[in-house]
């Protein structure tokens, strides 16, 4: 078992690759009350296209298999997993992106034993065709659901604005259509395939033994068998460098319109250092520029373009990136336009030496506060892990930031046609 310790923070994480793939990390906190437990798979709603463990031959199976496939997991055929949970005192939950899913739990008591629920129903899959068909009408109203929430609308919606070709573009739950389609069998493939342990991260915070924990992991996964696992093949179509459409509008009945301006970040694949500088810069820029203390702000403010709904958010993953920036208000062309002339502007824009290390110690400052969350250290360590970076050594990351590398990302990130606006307005 490897042993790192971060002086800076104060932290100790012990981890281990066991003889099957799977890499658990283990972060001993005993001053917390309880223990987060994350089991996540390197699998989302974009891998549609792929090689089946132990094939060769490419498959593209429908929209939504991920999601549904999270569904099914929890149910067995003599029993439900959240009773499961229930009993021995844990709070269980999952979620699909679109590049992972993850199954969680925290508790105060009972950790190992429900570690050991959470490791064993994970990797129990039972799918009946009934079952299959009874969860259909469960996600098609999930889906409908989501389709009548605005929020939800405005950001697949300027998603699909973003992007041509790429599987980001389609819901995560898949459509209505898609999920008609779904089989046991496309639920079995997808599952021997993303579900191996060596595509997999266990990562658990919180009050417990580590040697015991450990020593109880893998006691769990030698009584398993698993077949030998090749790398993944995945493809994803050629996505072109500008947005798929300027302008999308959507008509539902809402009061106040919603206006989004998304950005298609640069899609290079990047790992290790080069993700981590990329990935800081995007997102301190973006903050620097729309946060509620920032002087455009207050100007949206005070034209009355926005109002308190107004946020922004940025993302990059391996072969995508986006952000998004919007709320309500009541003149979106007045607002999309003000946005857009303020991102253009930043083509030709510098960063002073003190506006550059007040982002900085506002970066580490909001890292520090959300190192107090279970929550947040295993979901953005797992993140992370997959790109080859350790999020303890992120905060050395953002201290060794210079003002040219700053300036040389700002001079090269916006141009005109990765730009796209997605309004919501009234029917």
């Amino acid at each position: 078992m490897n042993k790192q310790t971060y002086q800076d923070i104060e932290e100790t994480v012990h981890s281990k690759k066991l003889d099957n793939g799977l890499t658990v990390i283990l972060l001993r906190k005993p001053e917390m009350s309880k223990t987060y437990s994350l089991f996540s798979t390197k699998y989302g709603s974009i891998d549609q296209t792929f090689t089946p463990i132990g094939e060769k031959e490419m498959v593209t199976v429908p929209d939504g298999v991920a999601h549904f496939l999270e569904h099914k997991l929890f149910e067995k055929e003599d029993r439900d997993v959240f009773a499961d949970f229930g009993r021995q005192g844990a709070s269980p939950n999952a979620y699909t992106s679109f590049t992972n899913t993850a199954y969680l739990f925290s508790a105060t008591d009972n950790i190992e034993q429900n570690v050991e629920t959470l490791l064993d129903f994970v990797q129990e899959p039972y799918f009946s065709e009934q079952s299959v068909e009874k969860e259909k009408g469960i996600i098609k109203q999930e889906i409908m659901m989501y389709d009548d929430q605005p929020d939800w609308q405005a950001m697949m919606g300027t998603i699909k604005s973003l992007f041509k070709n790429h599987p980001v573009k389609t819901d995560i739950a898949g459509t209505v259509a898609s999920i008609e389609t779904i089989t046991k069998d496309d639920l079995y493939t997808c599952y021997h395939t993303f579900y191996h342990p060596e595509n997999m991260t266990l990562f658990i915070a919180g009050n417990f033994a580590v040697e015991e924990m450990m020593a109880m992991i893998e006691t769990n996964q030698a009584n398993k068998s698993f077949t030998k696992m090749d790398e993944i093949m995945r493809d994803y179509p050629e996505e072109p460098e500008e947005v798929a459409i300027k302008k999308h509008q959507i008509t539902m009945p809402v009061s106040i319109p919603k206006c989004m301006v998304g950005i298609k970040e640069s899609s290079e694949e990047l790992s290790g250092a080069a993700f981590i500088k990329k990935d800081l810069l995007q997102g301190m820029i973006v903050e620097h520029y729309f946060s509620k203390s920032g002087a455009f702000y207050q100007e949206l403010y005070a034209e009355q373009l926005i109002d308190a709904s107004f946020e922004f958010s940025t993302s990059l993953e391996a072969n995508f990136g986006f952000t998004m920036i919007g709320g309500n208000t009541k003149q979106p062309d007045a607002f999309a336009n003000k946005v857009k002339e303020l991102l253009i502007s930043t083509q030709t824009a510098s960063l002073t030496e003190e506006e550059f290390a007040t982002m900085k110690k506002k970066e580490i400052g909001q890292m520090l506060r959300a190192m107090n969350s279970l929550e947040y250290i295993a979901n953005q360590y797992t993140h992370y892990h997959s790109f080859g970076v350790d999020l303890f050594t992120i905060i050395p990351e953002i201290q060794s930031l210079t003002l040219e590398d700053a300036n040389d990302f700002l001079q090269h990130w916006i141009h005109e046609d990765r730009l796209a606006v997605c309004e919501i307005v009234g029917e």
